[in-house]
């Protein structure tokens, strides 16, 4: 290989064909174990292809990935990055988690089943771990600092490490309600207090302070959760979670918000005038604007609670 090869970066892309009379199925298991994500991801990646599957890669990387796609079955060609190319869908690395996991559950009672490789670590919220195996190692530590015991929200995150062999953590979250998986790759989502659920070990998790007018008019907490980082990030919903692509702006109410991308400028506002607030059954909603991604969730929890205290038992006064 001479040295303006090595000095070159490649893209390997999966082609959707299969090599000679290699079985789909077979095909589309070894494509999920070599990329360590769950079996359905790897039969929707195949679907889609052509396909990214390593993107700027040095040439020893893109043949490693190469060879062992071809003893899998799997048909892909390397290409030099800036030269002419197929146009190709989304790169699996910018979808690929860190973790294999599985979600189940969604959208009524969401629930993850995380595989945690050897010595390897997942930071969880507190009291949300439901099942694991017995090599799983538990820490307790602080998130957000003091400022945390102001949210009404657990201040501790919990780490699990699989020590000494792989492991398996199943997640369950506290509210009634839908489950979602977002890989970070250096970039931020900020989250409502509630909805954080867990992450790899180079996301980092703290609360920002919202301000004392947009977080007490917002009727939700002063702070949110600001993730950043390299890795997987869970976070949970009261209800389905919808995702939504904004370029300018957009109005969410404050209760159905779950979580938005760093990016995207927003200001507590009113719907209409006092009377409105007061009478409409609306009140405060979030105007973003900029370009970015909004998670709203389908229910909201304070609606729901106005909506079950006419039901609830009360107790009759004696005479």
């Amino acid at each position: 290989m001479n040295e303006a090869a090595i000095n070159n970066n490649y893209n390997v892309t999966l082609t959707g064909e299969l090599i000679d009379h290699t079985d789909p199925e077979s095909a589309i298991k070894a494509l999920a174990t070599l990329f360590k994500i769950p079996q359905q991801t790897a039969e929707t990646y195949f679907k889609q292809a052509p396909l990214v599957i390593k993107k700027s890669v040095n040439a020893m990387t893109a043949e490693k990935f190469q060879q062992a796609l071809h003893n899998a079955g799997l048909h892909c060609h390397i290409t030099v990055i800036n030269s002419e190319q197929p146009m190709t869908k989304t790169s699996i690395t910018e979808q690929v988690s860190e973790f294999s996991f599985e979600m189940a559950g969604q959208p009524d009672y969401g629930f993850i089943t995380v595989n945690i490789p050897a010595n390897d670590m997942i930071k969880v919220e507190a009291s949300s771990m439901a099942t694991m195996d017995t090599n799983m190692r538990m820490k307790t530590k602080m998130r957000g600092g003091f400022s945390r015991l102001l949210t009404g929200e657990s201040i501790f995150i919990n780490e699990f490490t699989a020590e000494g062999i792989a492991g398996e953590i199943g997640i369950a979250p506290a509210a009634p309600g839908d489950v979602r998986h977002q890989y970070l790759d250096g970039d931020c989502i900020y989250l409502q207090n509630s909805a954080f659920v867990a992450c790899g070990p180079n996301v980092e998790i703290k609360s920002k302070w919202q301000g004392m007018l947009k977080g007490f008019f917002s009727g939700e907490n002063l702070f949110l959760i600001r993730a950043q980082g390299k890795g997987d990030l869970w976070f949970n919903s009261y209800g389905a979670i919808i995702e939504i692509d904004v370029s300018k702006d957009y109005v969410v109410d404050t209760g159905n918000i779950v979580g938005f991308t760093e990016g995207l400028d927003y200001e507590i506002t009113k719907v209409g005038g006092y009377k409105a607030l007061f009478f409409s059954g609306e009140g405060f909603v979030c105007r973003f604007k900029g370009k970015g991604k909004v998670w709203i969730q389908t229910r909201s929890a304070q609606s729901f609670i106005g909506w079950a205290h006419w039901f609830r038992p009360v107790k009759k006064r004696s005479k």
